[in-house]
């Protein structure tokens, strides 16, 4: 499995249409259901701070979320919406859970 995580900053003005451009992915990632990927979204307390994790089978490939047209528009423009940039960093599972079917 591979997994990656990416943070950024985003200007606050700019929040609630990064929100909307998240939501837009999660809803093609809803009606295309891509195999062997699991993808989550955090808002970090500060309000302005997203992170983004990204974990695929690697029989899968490459990542299957910048093939997504919600993907392509979410990024974009993503340095306009920013304060502070993507970072991305490799994850390194050591365990993983999940209850979820």
């Amino acid at each position: 499995m591979r997994a990656v995580m990416i943070r950024y900053r985003i200007k606050p003005e700019m929040v609630e249409e990064n929100e909307q451009l998240v939501r837009a992915v999660y809803a093609e990632l809803q009606a295309v259901k891509p195999a062997g990927l699991r993808y989550h979204t955090h808002k970090l307390p500060d309000g302005v701070s997203f992170v983004h994790v990204a974990m695929y089978d690697e029989g899968v490939g490459e990542s299957p979320l910048p093939k997504l047209a919600a993907f392509k528009a979410f990024t974009a423009d993503i340095k306009a919406r920013c304060d502070e940039l993507p970072a991305t960093q490799e994850l390194k599972p050591v365990g993983y859970f999940s209850s979820f079917g």
